[in-house]
């Protein structure tokens, strides 16, 4: 091991746990709401089961207007929202709310998507049998879409992973934030390379595992 890791080694294993931490809790925030809210933007499109035209556009909306905003600047325009929903808006607990809001929208809008691929024939043949609107969701949409909705939440991981990098501007810590600490605003190149392998390392490895997973279960 190189002696500046060796040199840095505390620093460096705390920066990739606050990574873990950000990353870890944006996924949670995709699956627990971006999936659902996915899932309603494509029911609730014209033609489809729940057809709601008021929801349909409320909801494309607020997707659309966090996914058009700048990170760094939706990151400093939630700062007060943030300082409100967890008393700080410093340190990896606050980066995680703008992290999770931008984490939803990202997802949701992949689930659409993904949803959108599944052939008009399984919803036709669902509704034939009487299938409930429960049913139609988990015994139809996510089975037949399931390798899309995995694919969507590596390539989601992946950009948390880059957005994460930016959390320093609210102390929020995490790899990137250690190397332009650590590294860039020192002069410290090699340090910065280090880190930026590490994080090509960790996307490589999340997309592998994404690939694998999403070959294993799709059904085609």
């Amino acid at each position: 091991m190189p002696d500046v890791l060796i040199q840095y080694q505390a620093e460096i294993v705390q920066a990739i746990l606050e990574t873990f931490i950000m990353v870890g809790a944006s996924i949670v925030a995709a699956v627990l709401v971006g999936l659902p809210v996915g899932t309603l933007l494509f029911l609730c499109q014209k033609g489809k089961v729940l057809e709601n035209k008021l929801v349909h556009t409320v909801l494309n909306l607020l997707v659309n207007i966090i996914r058009s905003f700048p990170f760094l600047l939706l990151v400093v325009f939630l700062i007060p929202f943030t300082r409100l929903l967890v008393g700080t808006a410093i340190g990896t607990t606050a980066a995680i709310v703008p992290l999770a809001i931008i984490a939803i929208a990202h997802y949701s809008r992949l689930v659409e998507q993904s949803l959108l691929d599944v052939p008009k024939g399984v919803i036709e043949a669902a509704i034939s049998m009487g299938a409930s609107v429960n049913a139609i969701i988990f015994k139809f949409l996510y089975v037949e879409a399931r390798s899309g909705l995995v694919l969507g939440l590596t390539t989601s991981t992946i950009s948390f992973i880059s957005y994460s990098t930016i959390m320093g501007v609210v102390g929020g810590g995490g790899i990137g934030d250690f190397a332009i600490r650590y590294g860039y605003q020192q002069f410290r190149t090699d340090l910065m390379m280090y880190m930026i392998i590490i994080m090509i390392l960790l996307v490589q490895l999340i997309q592998i595992i994404g690939m694998t997973v999403a070959r294993k279960i799709d059904k085609r």
